[in-house]
């Protein structure tokens, strides 16, 4: 262009470089830029924004701060050094950040977005939906506000409100995947809802953006030797602290690597300690955070993989359009979703007898691959404490609790719960878990109790803590009450592993059936009710019966140990078995 300097031109090549995805080459002209003037506050900027896009958030932190000493004045410097912290998980800088944004620009709907989803982050709920409403005042057509506040008020136990606006978000984008997942995930939390529902939810979602996929499939030239050793893929951006994280590890840790290879697709940046074990315990591990969906299938297809394992579902880190192109001969769901995924391209589903009885199976569109145990292994944390005594043999009154999320206490639970705790007048019920302690969350709940003629100071509310001081708040808990239609998972374990039983209702979901199998895999058997007028029954009694319940309490931990929940060894044998089955069936056809 015409008076453009050379400096100008090269940057704006560069940016053409960068809108194109280029960004190698777009990384190269801004170096470029910089040697020739190490001034340049929007070449720093935007050579940092290349670092963030490429999960390399301390360089990214490194050369926006850069830019930000040059011009601390323009508020996209800003946000972006917010980004680069929300993906280091540094959300207080984050929060900093994005306020000086709104300094500077105070009308920014992406702002304030950002900074409501760092408040969600840190379970800040009610800042992050007066954010995310002054956002959506400024961009009414924000389909990812729509749907990150429709999370949040889901977490607030506002679920019907949040359902309207996952809808709402739909009707803006109808391919946002994450608003779609969580109004799939928001299902299982309606008591009333049937699996025939969920089916035929899931199923809409595989003919209007799976479906159309079908024509890219190609025939697999996998050698089809039923006897060689077969390579399982797994896909995950939950290969670290996590549920999936915790209830997976002991199983590939224990394949057997002389009849299996283990390539882990590993779609997550943060790294930990589990992490590195999943690293460790793979026969191939490959980064994909970087990749699209169908860049990724490509890559499975080149690893030549045979059996492919979906370890997410609908959820907000899913990859089921990967599956949808077929790039495995034979596609499992498992541990990271509560039912079935609707996609005709998944063949099978790992579940267990508990998870899915055989009456059931009509409402999974996959084939139900059955572990003889339990659907998972836990892998409990080294850093939990000794299970301490029964608290209620020294304190003056009996303590229930459920560290469950907020939108897992259905109205219907809390009755429940009222009648328990109106059947043993000497009691109280904690309740923990990350934004519970804040007054949208913890005071309507307190007065649901109310309502049911419970005294609201009977109901203690308390929010988040590190991992090690939730498992000790177990140390106050005398028995565990599960949620219902949804019950807990990990938190089941966790309770279990802190020698606290858990009193639990299975309904007919997947969601509603995951502490029965957990419980029954224990042997705890005794704790599993037939419907909710046994589940106040036998809360009650065991409330009442304190040897019991502090013999129970005694030997939980050690019969967890030996128990097949946290038998790796053992879920790993099985797991072959079945997959070797599969995949001879697969060779015979």
């Amino acid at each position: 262009m015409p008076g453009m300097t050379p400096l100008s031109e090269a940057l704006a090549l560069a940016v053409q470089h960068h809108q194109a995805g280029r960004l190698q080459a777009a990384e190269q002209v801004y170096r470029h830029i910089l040697s020739v003037d190490s001034v340049n506050a929007e070449a720093w900027h935007l050579l940092g924004v290349v670092a963030l896009q490429c999960g390399q958030h301390d360089r990214a932190v490194e050369y926006i701060s850069r830019a930000i000493q040059l011009n601390g004045s323009d508020s996209v410097f800003h946000l972006n050094l917010g980004n680069c912290f929300m993906g280091q998980g540094k959300s207080d800088e984050a929060i900093a950040c994005f306020r000086r944004a709104l300094d500077w620009m105070p009308n920014s709907a992406t702002a304030h977005y950002n900074l409501a989803t760092a408040f969600s982050a840190q379970g800040k709920l009610d800042g992050a939906v007066a954010h995310f409403v002054q956002g959506l005042e400024l961009k009414p057509d924000h389909a990812e506000a729509y749907n990150n506040l429709g999370a949040v008020l889901q977490s607030q136990r506002k679920l019907d409100e949040a359902i309207v606006l996952y809808r709402r978000a739909l009707e803006i984008n109808p391919d946002n995947s994450e608003a779609r997942a969580n109004f799939l995930l928001s299902l299982p939390y309606h008591a009333g809802t049937t699996l025939a529902q969920l089916a035929a939810a899931h199923a809409d979602v595989d003919n209007r953006h799976a479906a159309p996929l079908r024509a890219t499939w190609e025939s697999h030239a996998n050698d089809r030797n039923p006897e060689r050793v077969i390579r399982l893929g797994f896909v995950s951006a939950d290969f670290g602290h996590h549920p999936v994280g915790y209830f997976l590890i002991r199983v590939l840790e224990n394949l057997d690597r002389s009849r299996c290879e283990l390539v882990c697709y590993a779609d997550r940046i943060a790294k930990d300690d589990l992490t590195r074990r999943f690293e460790a315990a793979c026969t191939t591990w490959r980064e994909v955070q970087a990749l699209s969906n169908q860049a990724l299938a490509a890559q499975i297809r080149a690893d030549r993989i045979d059996i492919l394992f979906d370890l997410a579902g609908h959820t907000a880190t899913q990859r089921l359009l990967v599956f949808a192109h077929k790039p495995a001969p034979i596609q499992a769901t498992w541990a990271g979703y509560v039912g079935t995924t609707g996609l005709t391209a998944i063949d099978y589903i790992l579940a267990d007898r508990y998870e899915i009885p055989p009456e059931a199976e009509r409402h999974y569109c996959e084939r139900v691959l059955r572990m003889p145990d339990g659907y998972v292994t836990y892998d409990p944390p080294d850093y939990a404490p000794p299970v301490s005594p029964l608290p209620a043999l020294v304190q003056p009154f009996f303590t229930f609790g459920s560290f469950n999320k907020p939108a897992k206490i259905t109205p219907q639970i809390v009755k429940v719960w009222a009648n328990i705790l109106t059947r043993v007048p000497r009691s109280r019920l904690v309740l923990k878990y990350r934004g519970m302690e804040e007054s949208s969350v913890g005071g309507p709940l307190r007065q649901e109790f109310a309502n049911q003629g419970v005294d609201p100071s009977r109901v203690e509310c308390l929010g988040w803590s590190s991992p090690p001081q939730l498992l000790s708040e177990y140390g106050r808990i005398d028995l565990a009450l599960d949620t219902y239609p949804y019950n807990g998972g990990l938190t089941t374990c966790e309770a279990l592993w802190m020698g606290v039983p858990v009193v639990t209702c299975p309904g007919e979901t997947f969601a509603s059936r995951h502490s029965l199998s957990h419980l029954s895999n224990v042997g705890l058997t005794e704790t599993i009710a037939r419907d909710l007028n046994e589940y106040v029954e036998l809360a009650a009694s065991l409330a009442t019966d304190l040897p019991r319940l502090a013999a129970i309490r005694t030997g939980l931990r050690d019969r967890m140990a030996a128990s097949p929940l946290c038998d790796g060894k053992r879920f790993a044998n099985h797991l072959m078995a079945l997959l070797r089955d599969i995949w001879r069936r697969h060779c015979a056809k």
